[in-house]
Formats: structure tokens, C-alpha cells, sequence
């Protein structure tokens, strides 16, 4: 299908931007990379009137070491996240879910803080990010806010994200020395995940000292496994001791249940991938 008519603008700065957003209002759409946005449009389950196209704006784009983090600006592709050395030595578990989004295509246009901004509980990102504590850097006409991973992530396609607000960049804390893992199930290549888990763990002589746990589709948001984390805190790096916590992974959460499973057949995958995702980490 061909999207409904709509008036376009490509402001060069984030100023420029928040003022286009403040002018037209909930009668405009972001687009980043337009990786999501644009089928949407072209299927018209949306049909704004105006379409602000961030793509000009270079200064969302790159990563900077910033102490105890990385930064990645919004507009970053996936590609370039997948990689960056920064990323790579010091918060591998975004490296290894980057590499798992769609195809080379897609990683090639669709950008990091779009895809976080448009909050798919599918999504490969969030888990991840809501795995390491990120924190996300938003524009207003009042000025920046950060806003923490726990609190981003507020509901299907929801963030904290306001209206006339803007996605800048996600700092990422630092988990240098962290093995990392993203296990992803799809029946189909390049699908989204029926169920995946992103783990980076710590370990020293064969014992977990802290792990991170995410899971991707078990809920209307990203989710911490927060009873695994607890459970492998000085747990052995054995098939054993990880299959114990891995048990854990599917309390409290809440997965859909549609044509690609049953929300019980999701909560199965999730200890069997968390089980594969956090013996891989502790495996470097």
C-alpha cells in the first residue's frame, strides 16, 4: 500500500527538531532509521500529518567513551554498534544482540535509539538495555532528562518518552571483563523472537559473582529476571548450577500468547535459553 499524504521536514539540529515537534504536535511522527515507522505508514495503521526525519541531525550519531560509560547516540545503526570496539570491550552483551536484529539490511538503516524508542516487547534491544542498566538521554523544550532503564520502559510501545520530547542518546555503564550471551528462538530466520534472553555475567575461577538477565517477548515490556540474578550470585559456572537458577527465569512474567506459541510454551523457553544464554557468558 502507499501511506497516506503527509508534509515532511528535516531539521539539522535537536533544537530544530523539538520545535517542529512542539509546532505540529500529536499531528507528527519521528523517524530515525524508519525501520518500524515506515511500514506502519504504508500499511496506514497510523497517518500523521507531518513526518520529522532526524537523519540530518549528526549529532546524535556516534559512540564516545564517557568514563564509567559508553554513549551511544540515537541515531546510530545497528551495524555500526555491532561494530564499534568501545561497545564490544565494554558492554559485549549490546554487541551480541545487535548483531541478532533482523537482517544486514535493516542493521545497515535501523538505528539504536529508534529501535529502543519504539519499544516492541520483541524487540532484541530492550532486554539487553534494561539487562545493563542503561540510562536514556531525552530532549524537551525544558531541557535534557535522564531517565533509567527500569523506569523507560513503561508499556506496550510506551516509554517515558514525552510528546515533545526526543531520544538523544543511551549511556551504557560500563561491564568491562563481562562474558554476555543474547540466546533468540524464531522459527523463521530474521523473525522476531518468540522468546530470547540476554545474559552478561562476572565470574572468577569458576563461580558467577553477579549476573544480568533480560528476557525479550515474555511481557508487554523488556523484564529483568531479577530471581536468576539472585540465584547464580556464587553459584558454581556449571551446567548444574546454572540449570538450578534458570528455573527462575519465567516467575512473574506474563508472555502473549499468539500464533507462534502459547504464553506456556514461552515460559519454557525462557529457562531453556537462559539456561544457553548464562552458561555461554560464564564461558567468556
Amino acid at each position: 500500500m502507499i501511506p497516506a499524504r503527509f508534509d515532511y521536514v528535516a531539521p539539522t539540529s535537536v533544537e530544530e527538531a523539538l520545535q517542529a515537534l512542539a509546532e505540529h504536535g500529536d499531528e507528527a511522527k519521528i523517524l530515525a532509521g524508519g525501520q518500524s515507522l515506515l511500514p506502519v505508514l504504508r500499511m496506514r495503521l497510523n497517518a500523521p500529518e507531518w513526518v520529522i526525519d532526524l537523519g540530518k541531525i549528526d549529532a546524535l550519531r556516534g559512540i564516545r567513551d564517557d568514563g564509567d560509560a559508553i554513549v551511544i547516540g540515537a541515531l546510530t545503526t545497528h551495524h555500526d554498534v555491532m561494530h564499534d570496539a568501545l561497545v564490544e570491550e565494554h558492554a559485549l552483551l549490546i554487541k551480541k544482540a545487535a548483531t541478532e536484529v533482523a537482517d544486514a539490511q535493516v542493521r545497515h538503516r535501523g538505528t539504536f535509539g529508534g529501535a529502543l524508542a519504539h519499544a516492541d516487547p520483541a524487540g532484541d534491544l530492550g532486554a539487553p538495555a534494561l539487562a545493563l542498566g542503561a540510562e536514556f538521554v531525552i530532549a524537551g523544550s525544558g531541557g535534557t532528562r535522564t531517565v533509567g532503564a527500569d523506569d523507560f520502559f513503561v508499556d506496550l510501545f510506551e516509554t517515558a518518552i514525552g510528546e515533545d520530547e526526543i531520544l538523544t542518546e543511551v549511556r551504557i555503564p560500563k561491564h568491562t571483563g563481562w562474558g554476555a550471551h543474547y540466546a533468540k528462538f524464531v522459527r523463521v530466520a530474521h523473525q522476531w523472537p518468540i522468546v530470547a534472553v540476554a545474559a552478561t555475567v562476572k565470574a572468577d575461577g569458576g563461580t558467577i559473582s553477579e549476573a544480568r538477565v533480560g528476557l525479550t517477548n515474555m511481557g508487554s515490556t523488556p523484564l529483568r529476571a531479577r530471581g536468576v540474578e539472585e540465584a547464580l550470585a556464587g553459584a558454581t559456572a556449571s551446567e548444574d548450577g546454572v540449570r538450578e537458577a534458570a528455573a527462575k527465569a519465567a516467575d512473574g512474567t506474563n508472555p502473549p500468547s499468539d500464533l507462534n506459541g502459547s504464553a506456556e510454551y514461552r515460559r519454557h523457553l525462557a529457562t531453556v535459553l537462559t539456561r544457553r544464554a548464562v552458561a555461554a557468558a560464564a564461558g567468556g
